[in-house]
């Protein structure tokens, strides 16, 4: 059995300022806000919601099946795809679009400006999940287009296969009720905490009611771990400790690979957390969302490390 992801794939142009975007922002000028940020480091990644589940998904050693669109300049990427093994199948290319880009400028703080073209993305709801053939035991719903966004979670709740909303950097897209309607037909809410404050911003509802809307909610807070919600209790998650702290981009990503690697794999919460949480550690410490490696036995050896258990 295996994860769908439905998603985004994305060229992502990363962009270093070597300073702090609070040293250059006037708080009081912020109504006519004119800054020009010189980033003499610029990298561009293969990206992407969709991409980056898939890859990590891979490097655990799942056959991911990722489902999304494309552009007329996707070559590159599909070369990439194609040497490491994971499926195209459900990756549709759109003529006349280029594929989605992210400009993603990061200070010395870790704090991010991004500027992003959608694209290709635009046309993600032209795939279904009614078309994938392969069986399917779980699925996430992340960033892509809103309709896509909206059509695939409908789509997996009619088709009863439980699935994540992870509504991520496509937040404001939605209404409060329409946030309220993917809520209802997940079966899993993964947000970081900022998120999760918005979404009940959005909603006009407390976080005691939403949490109980959902079969679990899982909250990120970068550094201090994540809690996952569940209707037994709440699991805290720790995080795993990274030996270097190199580029943050793709880590929620990461995270969420590991989340479906336990749940495709039957684990409990807390070793799906951790699994979730080491991915993250991987990731943090390599430039790029796809340019972290290990083998599996790595992998486990360092969640012994971490937690003092693998699985």
């Amino acid at each position: 059995m295996s994860a769908l992801i439905a998603g985004s794939f994305a060229f992502d142009n990363i962009l270093v300022f070597h300073d702090k975007f609070k040293n250059h922002i006037l708080p009081d000028k912020v109504h006519i806000l004119n800054v020009a940020f010189l980033v003499p480091s610029m990298r561009r990644e293969f990206g992407g919601t969709a991409g980056n589940i898939a890859y990590n998904l891979k490097l655990l050693g799942s056959d991911p099946i990722a489902m999304g669109t494309a552009g007329m300049d996707f070559g590159p990427y599909a070369e990439w795809m194609d040497a490491r093994g994971i499926s195209r199948k459900y990756v549709k290319e759109i003529p006349d679009h280029y594929t989605a880009q992210a400009f993603i400028t990061t200070d010395e703080d870790d704090n991010q400006i991004t500027a992003f073209h959608p694209g290709a993305m635009g046309e993600a709801h032209q795939q279904k999940v009614a078309d994938v053939t392969e069986p399917v035991e779980w699925g996430i719903v992340s960033p892509d287009g809103k309709d896509a966004m909206v059509q695939h979670s409908q789509q997996f709740k009619e088709a009863a296969i439980p699935f994540i909303f992870d509504p991520g950097q496509g937040l404001p897209m939605f209404s409060g009720d329409e946030l309220l309607a993917r809520v209802d037909e997940a079966e899993i809410l993964a947000v970081n905490d900022y998120e999760w404050q918005m979404v009940q911003d959005k909603t006009g509802h407390s976080a005691d009611d939403l949490s109980k809307r959902v079969a679990t909610l899982i909250v990120t807070k970068g550094g201090e771990g994540s809690q996952i919600y569940t209707q037994d209790g709440m699991v805290h998650v720790p995080t795993a400790e990274p030996e270097a702290i190199e580029d943050p981009t793709g880590c929620g990503d990461a995270y969420r690979a590991g989340l479906l690697f336990g749940l495709t794999n039957g684990f409990d919460w807390e070793t799906t957390g951790r699994i979730a949480a080491t991915m993250g550690a991987y990731k943090i410490e390599c430039q790029g969302p796809q340019n972290h490696t290990f083998t599996l036995d790595e992998f486990k050896a360092r969640m012994e490390e971490n937690f003092g258990a693998s699985f």
